[in-house]
């Protein structure tokens, strides 16, 4: 799965920063329905019933919100990157910083797990977090993925 596939166009968002996790979960879904042309307050509703089961934050910086909604007609996502950490009840305490929100149709719980398990394991690595943080731009952003995607593909 190429994640860079996923990522609508304007899905990457380098914002200075949220006081809070609802403040960084509100950013992202304030540009998921820019990008998905859904209206932001129903992503926002999806993404805290979402956090309402446990947090989506992994650990190391990372977070995966991820919601299943209406209008939505194939897996999309949106990759925000906080230059301030926010406290985010992850598992292992951390603030995060980059957060890689996935989008997907009610009824395709296959495509919904195949991409949260790619990026989970390309956020797992501690060169793609570092090569994130480091990135100056959306494309500098996106090209990381769709590097990192293309192993995946091919294999």
């Amino acid at each position: 799965m190429d994640i860079g596939d996923l990522l609508a166009d304007g899905g990457v968002v380098l914002r200075g920063g949220a006081s809070s996790k609802r403040q960084a979960l509100h950013a992202v879904a304030e540009a998921a329905a820019a990008t998905l042309g859904l209206p932001e307050d129903r992503i926002m509703d999806a993404l805290l019933e979402r956090e309402a089961l446990g947090s989506t934050g992994l650990g190391s910086g990372v977070a995966v919100p991820h919601a299943r909604l209406v209008g939505v007609d194939r897996v999309s996502a949106v990759f925000m990157r906080l230059e301030t950490p926010v406290a985010y009840g992850s598992v292992d305490d951390r603030p995060v910083d980059l957060i890689f929100a996935l989008f997907a149709p009610p009824r395709d719980g296959a495509g919904h797990l195949r991409a949260l398990a790619a990026i989970s394991r390309a956020l797992r690595a501690p060169e793609m977090r570092e090569q994130l943080r480091q990135a100056r731009t959306p494309d500098a952003i996106r090209a990381l993925f769709v590097r990192d995607g293309a192993p995946a593909t091919a294999a």
